[in-house]
């Protein structure tokens, strides 16, 4: 974490000093805003935060409910959420809180007596190296709370407007408008119910839930079907002489059904998803009025011959299997995109929704929400055009399709009782390990994602999918760190530069060379794209990592680029330069397939995500990738 570079300054270095004044809880909505957040859910959430960071954008965040969650029904995170908390800078205080997940077991009925259970395989929750973060379990209030406090800290200091219902909103026909989206709001909180606030926007996003009004006023709907299962959770504290209450256990039984327990954090409580009726069709969950003395008494039967001794439920649901997607994520038609830009978004629930057993549906609309956030921003700041934003839809909209398909097939399975097949549901479990982690999306070449043709020289850092951190030595200060835990949330690109063999930047050599067009060319896209004015690595943040021991480099012999003056006082930056571990097993270069002898050049998204990958001299590949979505303010 790096602070004091403005100047030296006593207290918390998490709470920034404020840009614009704190928003008061009750306060009025304000007449405009760059960007209206609906829902305060943890796509929303995940939006604010990550649009807090730029506090010259003003944005509010609305939400119907009257405070923040208590007790969420999500409580999977991913190891791709995990890495994405680490950007924003609380992944350790979820580390802390968490149950980790670390083994899955699964369960069958015995061959010798149907009517029991017996263990049938035991597998890692995530494959080993996948990520150097765990999968986790954790109330997803607990989240809200940690993006809240991120919220709350930053120079933005944005806070949501709760107790407010979505009325309408409507986009203005008239395309020159600054502002051409109208929301109105119904206050519902005491002293002002059925007051009326009206706020323009230019942009919105909907991460309003599975009845979003955002996505009805678009005339959108969520298109799927009913896999006719119903299904019962429960948070529960219970006594058993169950082995496996503390590991993520796969329960089948011969003919009672199956569940799914989820141990939660804290030591004691548990989650158990648990298979009740089939449904006829067309017929909903609620009216089989399923009680909790039904469900607990459906899980018994499952876990015999070991008992369950209920001893409180702090929540639980009952649900009815179904997986549904929206066409597209923003409010433009196929036929618009090519002539009008989209100015109304959907997020998360809004606009794909799904069974909870694959544990995806918090993690996915995270990630929904860090791939919008930081292209607002590039938009708003004027870095990028308009029409970045087209890209929204059409790389998120493929992913939830994706995500659609599989809990399609993994509800099937588990609800599948006349198989009862344990050794192919764990099969499955294990093959698709990746795309639990969250680490299988891959986006496709486009705007933003260039072509393979360079691959070979990294192949453990797959173009289009997030960046696969490694352990690296920091040469300012010798610190041993993931390389992944100094890419933050703050809409910056990275250029990853990775030295090949014998470079250690002197002059004329593949990497000097690099940093000398990249501050000093009329074409690189640092000049072109930095306003001026702004700290070097303002919008582009330029790093490398080397082949040789911290020991026998200098630091202060390293191009400008690399060891930068920075700031109100131009202080030295000296976390721009890293070296990888001489052990194999710990080696970045090895781990991750790159080139030794020539290096390569990483292009990293501001969400994370290998966009390029280039040999170190190629300047001219380089300028057209940026020409694509950046505006030159070299000029200006």
């Amino acid at each position: 974490m790096q602070f004091h570079l403005n100047g030296f300054r006593a207290g918390d270095p998490g709470l920034l000093d404020a840009a614009v004044p704190a928003t008061e809880q009750g306060a009025n909505l304000p007449a405009q805003a760059d960007v209206l957040i609906v829902g305060c859910g943890p796509a929303g959430l995940t939006l604010a935060a990550q649009l807090a960071a730029f506090p010259d954008i003003r944005t509010v965040i609305v939400e119907q409910k009257p405070g923040p969650l208590l007790l969420g029904q999500a409580d999977g995170v991913a190891c791709r959420t995990m890495e994405m908390f680490e950007a924003f800078g609380f992944s350790h205080k979820v580390l802390e809180e968490a149950y980790w997940v670390n083994e899955t077991t699964f369960w069958k009925p015995s061959d010798a007596d149907s009517s029991r259970i017996v263990r049938s395989g035991r597998v890692p929750d995530v494959e080993e190296g996948l990520s150097h973060m765990p999968h986790v379990i954790l109330n997803q209030a607990r989240v809200h709370d940690f993006y809240l406090e991120k919220m709350e800290k930053s120079a933005a200091r944005l806070v949501p407007h709760y107790s407010r219902r979505l009325a309408s909103l409507v986009r203005d026909k008239d395309e020159s408008n600054p502002y051409p989206v109208t929301a109105q709001f119904e206050r519902q909180d005491d002293g002002h119910q059925g007051e009326l606030e009206t706020i323009r926007a230019k942009y919105v996003v909907g991460c309003d839930g599975a009845r979003s009004g955002v996505r009805q006023s678009m005339g959108l709907s969520l298109k799927g079907e009913s896999a006719n299962h119903a299904w019962g959770v429960m948070d529960v504290l219970v006594n058993t002489d169950f082995p496996d209450l503390r590991f993520k256990s796969l329960v089948q039984s011969a003919s009672e059904g199956s569940l799914l327990i989820i141990p939660r954090e804290g030591g004691y409580m548990a989650r158990i998803y648990v298979e009740m009726d089939k449904l006829a069709e067309n017929e909903r969950v609620a009216g089989r009025n399923i009680t909790l003395e039904q469900l607990i008494a459906a899980a018994q039967r499952i876990f015999h011959p070991y008992t369950l001794d209920v001893k409180e439920v702090p929540w639980w649901s009952v649900y009815e299997i179904g997986q549904r997607l929206c066409d597209r994520f923003d409010d433009l038609q196929p036929e618009e995109v090519a002539s009008r830009l989209p100015h109304i978004f959907i997020a998360g629930d809004a606009c794909h929704t799904h069974s909870p057993k694959a544990g995806q549906g918090m993690n996915v609309s995270m990630q929904d929400a860090f791939n919008i956030g930081w292209k607002l921003a590039a938009v708003l700041q004027g870095r990028s055009p308009a029409s970045l934003l087209h890209t929204y839809s059409a790389e998120r909209q493929a992913v939830a399709k994706e995500l659609i398909d599989f809990d399609r097939e993994w509800a099937a399975m588990l609800s599948d009782r006349a198989s009862n097949d344990a050794a192919a549901v764990q099969k499955y479990f294990v093959q698709h390990g990746r795309y639990t982690a969250g680490t299988a999306t891959q986006y496709t070449p486009a705007l933003l994602t260039g072509s393979g043709t360079h691959q070979a020289l990294a192949t453990g850092l797959q173009i289009g999918k997030r960046f696969h951190s490694a352990p690296v030595v920091r040469m300012g200060d010798g610190k041993q760190m993931q390389i992944g835990a100094s890419f933050l949330a703050d809409g910056r690109w990275r250029l990853l530069a990775f030295a090949g063999q014998g470079d250690v930047a002197a002059p004329d050599s593949p990497l000097a060379t690099l940093c000398q067009f990249l501050s000093e060319s009329p074409e690189s896209p640092v000049k072109r794209f930095t306003p001026a004015g702004a700290d070097v690595d303002a919008v582009i943040d330029v790093r490398a990592v080397f082949q040789h021991s911290h020991h026998m480099l200098a630091l202060t012999a390293l191009p400008e680029l690399l060891f930068p003056h920075k700031g109100r006082l131009g202080l030295r930056d000296y976390e721009k330069a890293f070296c990888a571990l001489s052990d194999d097993s710990q080696n970045i270069y090895e781990l991750r397939g790159i080139n030794r002898q020539h290096g390569c050049l990483v292009v990293l998204r501001p969400d994370q995500y290998v966009a390029h990958i280039l040999p170190l001299d190629d300047h001219v590949a380089l300028e057209a990738f940026f020409d694509g979505f950046m505006l030159d303010v070299s000029a200006t």
